[in-house]
């Protein structure tokens, strides 16, 4: 008997043997759901890197040094989609090359296309500047769909072996036929009237756009869709009688840099669901990290769309594809309050349909969606998927009583052991003897071998109430 107290405390410790379980798989789940987190996050800019028909980011020409007296030639450096970011640094270096009476812009193209209404500004800005401005294509690179229309407003159009320009068909992604008559019309007069104004094959530049036509380098130069052949950009500089001309190269700074980056819908898309889903998991298991990740996602989200739509046709595009956020952001946040994991893939699942009407009704050249994206979106659904059951085991983990300690004691039966309770005395609960006391003193008393119910914990004692009798029906 003198035991049994010791055996009472052992068995009272805190030691939560089902919650260490359920925090060691809960810890493997958590890596899993952080590196589904990690590869839709990182590894799609990757992904739609490679996505974008082979293009090589590396400069071409190194900037060289300054020789007083020599004119100055601005390099632009080409060599990503067509957006914001891109437009941005065009016009800065028109600017900076209209101030500084450079002898020349020459653009280094490699790129697939991109947002209409930003190529329509770089070639407003082409066509206004009293620098002249040129293009080199240079070997197996690009001057695809967008881009061809930036060429065709420069005054000469240089390209290497194995590169392509066009095709041109304009994409109203999710519009109506009569939106996409109207605004391959547009583009239509656009690129013939550009081709008109340099000289250039107005009928091969009609097929480009209408028929969906590229021209190999071969092509071009034959059909006269591209001036001259070229090799490198020495030789293009050469050409216009500027190889001893101070090079000074542009490409993207780290602002446009990450306006580019945002203005990707399917990036946009997956940056806004982790940013509600990180502030959700923060409800969990507070950590204030998550919160303030999960905010500036949210954010950087936010901006992307006002840089995807803003340039945009109809202001009003972007409410439906924000209604659709919200509604994914609403799910995801219920998931708190279920636990179940169901609300948080469901509003992932709502989030990938936003992502595609993200682009809805505005124009781009190509398609801003493909395979690549499409398995974006499919990447988005699997860490989706992981992070409901990381979720529901986090959830469960919550709601689980412990297998062991005091809070366990509640609510078990037990049966009185000594002579009787009046009010205190024992029982034996699973074979181990308790001290034990009435929880109401005006009971009287629980003869020995009648059965108790366990309704509170006090220290080594446990305070007990006769087990109601059950009305048979």
């Amino acid at each position: 008997m003198k035991l049994q107290p010791l055996i009472a405390f052992t068995n009272l410790r805190r030691t939560r043997v089902g919650t260490i379980r359920a925090s060691t798989c809960g810890t493997c789940l958590r890596i899993a759901a952080l590196i589904a987190i990690c590869l839709v996050v990182f590894v799609s800019p990757i992904l739609s890197g490679l996505g974008q028909q082979g293009i090589q980011h590396s400069s071409r020409y190194a900037e060289a040094s300054s020789t007083p007296g020599n004119p100055e030639v601005i390099v632009v450096q080409l060599n990503d989609p067509i957006d914001a970011g891109s437009s941005g640094m065009m016009t800065r270096a028109i600017s900076q090359a209209q101030s500084q009476n450079a002898a020349a812009v020459v653009i280094d193209m490699n790129t697939p296309g991109g947002l209409l209404s930003d190529m329509i500004t770089m070639v407003d800005a082409i066509s206004n500047s009293t620098v002249p401005v040129y293009t080199y294509v240079g070997n197996a690179s690009l001057a695809a769909s967008a881009g061809s229309y930036i060429a065709m407003a420069t005054r000469l159009i240089f390209m290497g072996p194995g590169s392509e320009i066009g095709p041109s068909t304009p994409i109203v992604v999710g519009g109506t036929g009569l939106e996409q008559n109207h605004t391959e019309d547009a583009m239509l007069q656009l690129m013939t009237s550009l081709a008109a104004q340099h000289g250039r094959n107005t009928t091969a530049a009609y097929n480009m756009v209408i028929y969906d036509i590229a021209y190999s380098y071969d092509s071009a130069l034959r059909y006269h869709v591209a001036d001259r052949s070229s090799f490198s950009l020495d030789q293009t500089l050469q050409e216009l009688n500027l190889s001893s001309a101070n090079i000074v190269t542009i490409s993207e700074s780290p602002t446009e840099q990450l306006i580019s980056f945002l203005s990707n819908p399917t990036v946009d898309g997956i940056l806004f669901l982790v940013g509600v889903i990180a502030v959700t998991l923060d409800f969990l298991h507070p950590t204030i990290l998550l919160s303030i990740a999960g905010g500036v996602l949210i954010i950087l989200a936010l901006i992307g769309a006002e840089a995807i739509q803003g340039a945009g046709t109809q202001a009003y595009s972007i409410i439906l594809p924000l209604v659709f956020f919200a509604i994914a952001a609403t799910l995801i946040v219920f998931e708190i309050k279920t636990g179940h994991g169901v609300m948080l893939f469901a509003g992932v699942a709502v989030g990938a349909v936003a992502i595609l009407l993200l682009a809805y009704q505005v124009p781009y050249s190509p398609s801003p969606f493909g395979d690549v994206q499409y398995l974006e979106i499919a990447m988005l659904l699997v860490a989706g998927g992981l992070l409901a059951l990381y979720v529901r085991w986090v959830a469960k983990s919550i709601r689980t009583k412990p297998f062991t300690g005091a809070e366990s004691m509640l609510g078990k039966i037990g049966v009185v052991y000594s002579e009787e309770l009046a009010p205190d005395g024992e029982i034996s609960i699973d074979g181990v003897i308790w001290r034990a006391t009435l929880q109401a003193k005006g009971i009287g008393k629980v003869e020995r071998g009648q059965r108790v119910v366990v309704r509170e914990v006090s220290g080594l004692t446990v305070v007990v109430e006769p087990e109601p009798i059950k009305q048979k029906v």
